[in-house]
């Protein structure tokens, strides 16, 4: 009985952990490998008002890829810096820079009419698109981007737009392929991962 416990118990401890490492690693893929699935549940349709006062849709831009952002006309910092580092990096595209249209979503459309769109995006170039529209509408949007905004009173009166800085890259048919959410990318990594993607 001893001598069978003895040879019993380390050739069940061995197909032990041979049933657990088979376990653990059920469902992996191979050496090196990797498995993604599905896609990112990001984007949607809107249908929002330019700086020109007509009505745009996100079918509208289908057939180019949007380079999508949302911010507002009288942010201090991070918005100008933003559009500046789009408006280079549509630039350094060239002749490839037709193929995407940059797309300014406000998210202070109290403040942000079309004309305070129209004159505000005039210094990033001829190239963007400002939307603006009801509140409504822009919390629409702006929640199909799983983007934050929240309206922040300032002590000595007014208020500032505390909010999610994200560069979304749309495929011509509207479909979400990739995000920037790094500002110190520069325009010239940017334009190369856009000309990559595009």
């Amino acid at each position: 009985m001893k001598r069978l416990s003895f040879v019993f118990l380390p050739a069940a401890l061995i197909l032990a952990l041979i049933a657990s490492y088979y376990l653990w690693h059920a469902g992996d893929a191979g050496p090196g490998q990797s498995v993604t699935t599905g896609t990112a549940d990001i984007g949607g349709p809107f249908a929002l008002i330019d700086q020109d006062g007509r009505v745009r849709t996100d079918k509208d831009f289908r057939g180019r890829s949007m380079l999508v952002y949302f911010g507002y006309a009288t942010c201090p910092d991070v918005c100008p810096t933003t559009l500046a580092l789009m408006s280079d990096a549509m630039a350094k595209l060239g002749a490839d820079g037709k193929r995407v249209v940059p797309i300014f979503i406000t998210i202070d459309p109290e403040r942000d009419t079309p004309k305070a769109l129209k004159a505000y995006l005039h210094a990033f170039g001829p190239q963007f698109v400002g939307l603006t529209g009801s509140a409504g509408a822009i919390k629409k949007a702006a929640d199909a981007y799983h983007v934050y905004f929240k309206k922040q009173p300032l002590t000595g009166g007014g208020y500032a737009m505390d909010h999610s800085s994200v560069i979304f890259l749309m495929g011509p048919d509207g479909k979400f392929i990739g995000y920037w959410d790094d500002p110190a990318i520069g325009p010239d990594k940017l334009a190369a991962e856009l000309r990559a993607k595009i």
